[in-house]
């Protein structure tokens, strides 16, 4: 199922239900059949947003440093969490720029 993220101040972020509830989980939001980000929350949900993707860089760097060790691997990486999680962190980000709310469900 598709869950579409509205905002006045950004265009709509559209992602996979399992996506969004895992987003939403490290932001300390639960995925309801409706919701609200609003814009006294966008500073810690974006701060800790972007540590959950700082880490998870991280540990794709470790292991493809070890990989690389052990492998003569073709190079190939997928984007991880960052690639699955900036749309909705830009998002993020315009919101709280303008103090606006983050819907869903509706």
């Amino acid at each position: 199922m598709l869950i579409t993220f509205k905002s006045p101040a950004a265009p709509d972020v559209r992602m996979l239900s399992d996506l969004a509830q895992y987003l939403l989980g490290l932001i300390g939001k639960r995925l309801g059949e409706r919701g609200v980000l609003a814009c006294g929350e966008l500073p810690r949900a974006i701060a800790r947003l972007e540590t959950a993707i700082y880490a998870d860089q991280e540990l794709r760097a470790e292991y493809e440093a070890s990989r690389q060790l052990h492998t003569a691997g073709n190079g190939e990486t997928s984007g991880g969490l960052s690639q699955r999680a900036y749309p909705f962190l830009d998002m993020l980000r315009q919101a709280r720029e303008q103090d606006a709310d983050i819907l869903w469900g509706i």
